[in-house]
């Protein structure tokens, strides 16, 4: 059976830029493999704790090994108004057609709820030396079948189909005096990325009443089966109790819609048992790519990135 070896933590902001004083939050991996190096896009955060995206460009044969980091954000805010105006975080990148399309989400700052997100697309026809928004608007928003809001995308172009496993927001709920929101996976198709047919598929739902967000699918798929990475938590107590927050759970498919969770699995990533440790409290937001003939996992870890993003080797017995 196989297993995820932790490896360590690769990438924290050290706070000398204005627009990066904390997290490297979900991390998103590009791998270059004719410059033999991978591209992580991130999400950083400012002083007002607006976010914005950036890059660590690290060595393919040595992720620890950090070659270069973005000094200015990939991206810029939304113009006042719009659905990415308090921030910019990235969720996924595909490359097609000398294309690298990078989807993001979009967020804005809420009144009786903290936040509202949004799916937005920027795309580079330079190999990702710059990205342009795909609009000013957001490629999906809530609507009259999904009124709360969606999150982060997992792509991938299966058989001519864009296929996109999303976050989407199921409602709010008071939890201790405090508006917590419930999610969990979609399943959405597209002919070319853009415009997406979403007709409600649920494809990872709740395990249980007290769970509660279900986020940042990473799919492959090999030798016909789909498989997929994703992090869990529940209800209550999720930013400070270890027992309820984030883990790095699995599910197998056969046709990428229907989806058996195996949570208990070896292919799972739990917290670090040695309290100190960067990713003791929780684990969530994966993002696996293979690398050559190893397949790794980024990951974040304390407070949802605040302690910046580390990687994991996949062991094959």
């Amino acid at each position: 059976m196989s297993k995820w070896i932790k490896k360590g933590l690769v990438f924290v902001p050290n706070k000398s830029l204005i627009w990066s004083q904390s997290h490297a939050q979900v991390p998103v991996v590009d791998f270059l493999e004719q410059q033999n190096i991978l591209k992580i896009y991130y999400s950083t955060r400012d002083k007002n704790n607006q976010t914005l995206p950036g890059f660590v460009i690290v060595d393919a044969d040595n992720p620890s090994n950090i070659l270069d980091v973005s000094k200015d954000p990939i991206l810029s805010l939304g113009d006042l108004g719009t659905f990415d105006d308090s921030g910019v975080m990235p969720s996924w990148i595909i490359n097609y057609k000398n294309k690298k399309y990078l989807y993001y989400i979009g967020w804005n700052v809420g009144n009786k709820i903290s936040y509202h997100n949004s799916v937005g697309l920027a795309i580079s026809e330079n190999n990702g030396e710059s990205f342009q928004k795909f609009s000013k608007g957001p490629l999906w928003d809530r609507n009259y079948t999904e009124p709360y809001f969606s999150g982060t995308t997992c792509v991938i172009i299966d058989n001519g189909i864009w296929k996109n496993w999303y976050l989407s927001c199921t409602g709010w709920k008071v939890v201790n005096g405090k508006p917590e929101p419930r999610y969990h996976i979609k399943y959405a198709e597209s002919n070319d990325g853009i415009k997406w047919n979403r007709e409600g598929y649920v494809a990872i739902d709740f395990k249980s009443e007290n769970e509660a967000g279900i986020v940042k699918a990473s799919v492959v798929k090999e030798d016909g089966i789909y498989k997929m990475w994703y992090s869990y938590r529940n209800y209550t107590n999720y930013r400070t109790d270890k027992q309820n927050s984030y883990k790095i759970g699995y599910a197998e498919s056969n046709n990428g819609m229907k989806w058996h969770r195996l949570d208990n699995s070896d292919l799972c990533i739990n917290t670090s048992d040695n309290e100190t440790d960067w990713d003791s409290g929780m684990v969530e937001y994966p993002h696996i790519v293979d690398v050559k003939d190893k397949r790794l996992m980024f990951y974040n870890g304390n407070g949802f990135g605040d302690t910046g993003f580390g990687y994991a080797e996949l062991k094959r017995h």
